[in-house]
């Protein structure tokens, strides 16, 4: 029986690189010279923290930040839980994005949801941080493919593990 694995997975090599590119052009820029304004990755906890002076050349930093990201891995920006800008000391301030990664238990009752309602001839199944949809042809799995791209535009998804 044919069946496929909804998944979303961080590249963090692409996030790595637009992080970088995003610095380079934070440390070019003359309106920052001598501001606390940066960009800092961690890997491992997956959280990408802005550091900036107000809230104004934080917004600035995301204006910068953003599309390097889409231009490394599209929908990428979608993926970040920004969370509130904090007082770091005197007048500096620091605002930290969460990388969501893998799909999480709400995201994939959704899906599986979304997939039953389509009245598509197809079983979704939650595996792990995984939805796997299985179906009797190929033609009904492009149908759910098509069908939950269209549903689903808030968090970037990843169609693949094709079996037949």
């Amino acid at each position: 029986m044919p069946s496929f694995d909804i998944t979303s997975a961080a590249d963090m090599d692409a996030l790595k690189n637009a992080i970088d590119v995003a610095s380079r052009q934070i440390n070019n820029r003359y309106d920052f010279k001598g501001t606390s304004a940066r960009v800092d990755l961690n890997e491992k906890d997956k959280l990408i923290t802005l550091y900036g002076d107000s809230d104004f050349q934080l917004d600035q930093i995301k204006d910068i930040l953003f599309p390097a990201l889409e231009k490394k891995e599209p929908d990428s920006s979608k993926r970040l839980d920004q969370q509130d800008a904090q007082k770091v000391s005197g007048n500096k301030l620091k605002q930290e994005m969460k990388i969501r990664d893998g799909i999480d238990s709400e995201l994939a009752k959704r899906l599986v949801k979304l997939i039953k309602d389509s009245g598509l001839k197809v079983q979704a199944s939650i595996q792990g941080d995984t939805v796997r949809v299985t179906g009797a042809k190929r033609d009904l799995l492009q149908d759910a493919i098509a069908h939950v791209k269209k549903s689903v535009t808030d968090f970037p998804l990843k169609y693949g593990n094709f079996r037949e």
